[in-house]
């Protein structure tokens, strides 16, 4: 895994949109992978200012994000589908069609699951899967665990999972979902390049765990390791394990 280090979280999110943004220059049919939480946001703000900047066009760019909620959809408080809109698609190009997202209110979430691989599929894969990691190594919603499922599928969320969400839900973690729905690791992998991007020291031991421990579902992140084109993006706070 390639590894690069920042002195800020500003300057790794300034670098990742101006790499995202030369990537749709190049590639305007481009497919991405997206994450949310905490670690996104200032990358979506320097995308957004960006955008603005060198009026980039989205019109032709595919997206479809990483997980979200069972039980939530469209714009319900806590929603990953509200948190993107905010931050990032009401602010570009795109098109709405071409936003590719987990229906967490879907009857049957199997289903909703086989549906979401094919889209992928039909999409042509995902060229490049932007992630974030979690202080536990969870990557998506794929929560340590004893077996990995492969492919999107329903999870359920651990403990503090749920409590690193509930900014989203007003701080009331008895509000947040107990479960998801994530891409499964296998979909992860099969990108055709991936980016991690981690800051703050609360990311430090996942980060080391992914960098030199080895490769475990009991750390969903070291699953990386296998993938030939990763990039991992951290700020010196993130980094601080590795350089002791």
């Amino acid at each position: 895994m390639k590894l690069e280090i920042y002195e800020s979280e500003e300057a790794l999110a300034q670098t990742l949109a101006s790499t995202i943004a030369a990537a749709i220059r190049a590639h305007p049919n481009i497919v991405l992978g997206l994450p949310t939480g905490r670690t996104p946001l200032a990358l979506y703000r320097a995308l957004v200012a960006l955008t603005r900047e060198e009026h980039l066009d989205w019109s032709g760019v595919r997206t479809f994000n990483l997980d979200e909620f069972v039980g939530l959809g469209d714009r319900a408080v806590g929603s990953y589908h509200r948190f993107m809109h905010e931050n990032l698609f009401d602010h570009v190009s795109v098109r709405p069609e071409h936003i590719g997202f987990l229906d967490g209110r879907s009857p049957d979430v199997d289903a909703e699951c086989e549906r979401y691989e094919r889209a992928i599929a039909q999409a042509g894969g995902i060229d490049l899967m932007v992630l974030g990691i979690g202080a536990n190594g969870h990557i998506g919603f794929n929560e340590p665990c004893d077996v990995l499922p492969a492919r999107t599928h329903r999870v359920v969320l651990e403990e503090p999972t749920r409590a690193a969400n509930a900014r989203w839900f007003g701080g009331n973690m008895s509000a947040v979902p107990r479960a998801a729905l994530s891409m499964g690791m296998a979909t992860i992998l099969n990108a055709r390049e991936v980016v991690l991007m981690a800051t703050g020291e609360g990311k430090v031991d996942a980060v080391r765990e992914m960098m030199t421990g080895g490769i475990t579902t009991e750390l969903p992140a070291s699953f990386l390791q296998l993938h030939p084109r990763v990039t991992v993006m951290l700020d010196e706070a993130a980094a601080a394990g590795l350089q002791a």
